[in-house]
Parts: C-alpha cells; sequence; structure tokens
C-alpha cells in the first residue's frame, strides 16, 4: 500500500486559530495526503525561533491526529513531533500558519510562524511559512486566496520537488481583500520600527506596559535588484521569498578583518 503524502502542521496563534483550521481544511482536500498538525495551546505571536527549556510540556490530543502543546512554541511543537509522533519517517513538508498578520522584512525574526519553518528546514523537512495580510479591524479575516495558494504549492511540491536547497525555507505572505492574485518571488524588505509601549497602573499603583502595534512601513533595499515582500503585497501579488538560516554577513567579513588588523 503507498504511503499518503505526510505534512505537519503548526502555528503560532494557537490551536484555534481561524487561519490554522483553514489551513487543514485546505490540506485535507488534496488526494493521498495525511495532515498532522500540533500547535501551541496559547497565542505564541512574536515568540521568534524559541525552544522550552525551563519546565517540562505535553501534547493534548484535539482530534484524530490534531494536538495542542501545553503552552509550547512553533519551534517546540515541531521538534518534540519529530521524536514523538514522526518517530519512524520524516514528514514530507511542514506548513505553518496560516498566520494572523503580515510577517515580512525584519519582522520574520520575531515570528513565532517563520520559526516554525526555521525548525522544519533544521531537520531537512521542506518547509513553508505562510501568512495573510490583513486590515486588524476586522478581527475574523478572509483566508480563501491564501487556501488556493498554499494547495498549488503544496501540489507542486509534491508532485515535482522542493525549489530550494536545505536550510532554507519559502515565506509566503498574501495581499488582503483580493480572491485572485498571480505569485511574485521577492526578497525581504527593511522594515521601519518605532518605540510604542503602553503604561498602565493597577488598582495598587503599579505600573504594567501593553506592546503596541506598528503600522506596516517598509522600504526597498538598495542594490537588491528585486522586488520587496511588501512592494509585491502593494501591487496585489502574493510574495514568496526563500529565507535561508545562515545570518553571516559575507559582505562585511572583508572590511571587518582589515579592522581587525
Amino acid at each position: 500500500m503507498k504511503n499518503k503524502y505526510r505534512i505537519l502542521v503548526t502555528n503560532d496563534d494557537g490551536y484555534e486559530a481561524k487561519g490554522l483550521l483553514c489551513l487543514v481544511r485546505a490540506l485535507k482536500e488534496l488526494d493521498d495526503v495525511k495532515v498532522t498538525v500540533v500547535a501551541p495551546a496559547n497565542e505564541k505571536s512574536a515568540c521568534g525561533h524559541s525552544l522550552t527549556l525551563t519546565r517540562p510540556l505535553k501534547f493534548v490530543s484535539v482530534d484524530d491526529d490534531f494536538y495542542k502543546l501545553d503552552d509550547g512554541t512553533p519551534s517546540d511543537c515541531v521538534y518534540l513531533s519529530l521524536s514523538t509522533i514522526f518517530v519512524d519517517r520524516k514528514p514530507d513538508l511542514l506548513i505553518s500558519g496560516i498566520n494572523r498578520g503580515s510577517n515580512m522584512g525584519e519582522d520574520i525574526t520575531y515570528s513565532g510562524t517563520a520559526a516554525g519553518a526555521m525548525e522544519g528546514v533544521l531537520h531537512d523537512i521542506p518547509s513553508i511559512a505562510i501568512s495573510q495580510v490583513m486590515d486588524f479591524t476586522n478581527p475574523e479575516g478572509d483566508f480563501s486566496l491564501a487556501k488556493k495558494i498554499i494547495k498549488e504549492l503544496v501540489l507542486k511540491i509534491k508532485n515535482g520537488s522542493f525549489p530550494l536547497p536545505k536550510r532554507e525555507f519559502l515565506n509566503v505572505n498574501i495581499p488582503p481583500d483580493i480572491s485572485e492574485a498571480k505569485m511574485q518571488v521577492t526578497y525581504a524588505g527593511y522594515r521601519f520600527y518605532a518605540n510604542d509601549s503602553h503604561v498602565h497602573r493597577n488598582p495598587r499603583g503599579e505600573e504594567h506596559y501593553w506592546l503596541g502595534l506598528h503600522p506596516l512601513s517598509f522600504s526597498p533595499r538598495e542594490g537588491s535588484g528585486g522586488v520587496s515582500d511588501h512592494e509585491a503585497i502593494e501591487a496585489g501579488y502574493v510574495s514568496i521569498t526563500p529565507i535561508h538560516l545562515d545570518l553571516s554577513a559575507y559582505k562585511s567579513m572583508k572590511k571587518l578583518k582589515e579592522w581587525i588588523e
């Protein structure tokens, strides 16, 4: 009997997130695919590529082939899945998302969604992070285009090959409020950041802070020779960015060597 194509799904919005459930439904519409979900029990947005080392973690069964990891991060979910659920055979593909909100530019370094894909490629599993750019005044969001795009990508990979070498993953961002869009290969743009925090006081007068949200403000990178993820989204394209885990600044190595000597 032919083995089904195995897809591991995780996210950083938590196991009940609409984007995750939409992704699972879309993948289950494909033939000869087995979907296993291991997602954080709670929202872990902006947790980065973090592992939990200071307390034990526990799988909790939600449904068939669907687990939440009690207070785990996306990286925890992938890491533990490979040493428990997928001991005999690795997943053929890992998909992290569909995230509620964009993951473009340097936001990738904060992103738990991207980190799920990072953890996958560290274990030689082809991986995709997918995010839906949206207006947060709409708390639900529409994931219909994201579902269509992810099925197209999965079929291209399943019936062909993964387009990237080891330790590289696809970071996909879906433009908002449209039902059709072409894909465009992009690089990660330059994000402008502010420092937005809000102070509150409890009944005893003790201060605590909420970190605020920044508007999406980007610019192209000089000398990039391509289109940035944000430019593609603004033009109504699906942005597909190849991301690698090598953070070495190769262009600076010669200058640094001269500086040391």
